[in-house]
């Protein structure tokens, strides 16, 4: 797999080290593939640390049985979580991984209010919360799963995913110059070995260990490289409000959520300014879009990439 990447990567995004220009759609937080990528053995044998299952490269991209490399690690999952209904409802956990724990191309739902997942898939059903695009592939599954959902199996889902423990999965780390990337089939940013480039107005989210991330391993997390200065900037954004209302108002002293308000500290960073962009573009409506609204009137690119930078800082 290192050695396809490396073939590939050159073809890649080589002009990615430039900042798009302000109110652009930020490629690195709406990953689309650019080129086609060549498929791996599907019988190959795959096996992780810490665990004595295997799995097939087939069985790893099964979407209705959830290749659960650690099945004591967290409660049993549900049916609708574990193997989903076909055609059209893929296992949960699948994408969002058994522990919850999600990737930079979904969603962390672990430690989530049950409350806010069954609205955003209602939401997502009735064609309220959409995306600003309509190439990502992994937000385009979500909707598909979510027009094909239930009520019943949604909140089962929600109740299992709110009730995990939600832990540090991203690691921050501020820098003038990142590696360059390129974006893997899965609308997931990999590092492509060689040279650096600058680090520019940009978070660069790849996994820690991309053969691991790529089996779906729900232990190997991701790195974000942010820009330098983005964290502190972040904070005073974030505690300010930046002309509207501090996010702790709604989110939590320490953004870990309150009530129906999901939590942000420790979430994906590239995630969070895929919302933000959002509920300014008017993608995003709905439940709490209202008031969300003032908060992302006068964001600038520049802003939601500081904003994400910390809050992703944060232990959750």
């Amino acid at each position: 797999m290192r050695k396809t990447l490396i073939l590939l990567g050159v073809c890649g995004l080589l002009l990615a080290g430039a900042a798009l220009a302000q109110g652009a759609l930020p490629y690195w937080a709406y990953p689309v593939p650019t080129h086609t990528w060549p498929q791996p053995d599907p019988k190959r044998l795959l096996r992780l640390p810490g665990t004595k299952i295997t799995f097939t490269v087939a069985g790893t991209n099964d979407r209705f049985r959830v290749p659960d490399w650690y099945p004591k690690s967290h409660p049993k999952m549900p049916d609708i979580v574990a193997r989903g209904r076909k055609p059209d409802v893929f296992a949960c956990g699948y994408c969002h991984l058994p522990n919850g724990q999600g990737r930079a191309e979904n969603a962390s739902l672990a430690g989530q209010p049950a409350d806010y997942i069954v609205q955003q898939v209602a939401d997502m059903r009735a064609g309220r919360r959409k995306s600003s695009s309509a190439k990502m592939g992994s937000i385009n599954a979500m909707m598909t799963v979510a027009k094909a959902s239930n009520d019943a199996e949604v909140k089962i889902a929600a109740d299992y995913f709110s009730m995990l423990k939600f832990t540090k999965w991203i690691r921050v780390v501020e820098t003038d110059m990142v590696p360059k990337t390129d974006i893997a089939q899965r609308n997931m940013l990999v590092v492509v070995p060689g040279r650096k480039e600058p680090t520019a107005k940009r978070i660069i989210e790849v996994p820690e260990n991309l053969e691991r991330t790529e089996a779906r391993d729900s232990k190997s997390g991701f790195i974000a490289y942010v820009p330098k200065g983005s964290i502190a900037r972040g904070r005073k954004l974030v505690e300010s409000g930046a002309g509207a209302f501090p996010c702790a108002a709604c989110h939590g002293p320490t953004y870990k959520g309150n009530g129906s308000v999901p939590a942000l500290a420790g979430r994906s960073p590239s995630g969070l300014v895929r919302q933000l962009y959002d509920f300014k573009t008017g993608a995003r409506n709905g439940e709490g879009a209202a008031m969300m609204k003032p908060q992302v009137a006068n964001m600038t690119d520049d802003m939601r990439i500081d904003i994400a930078a910390y809050l992703a800082s944060l232990n959750p």
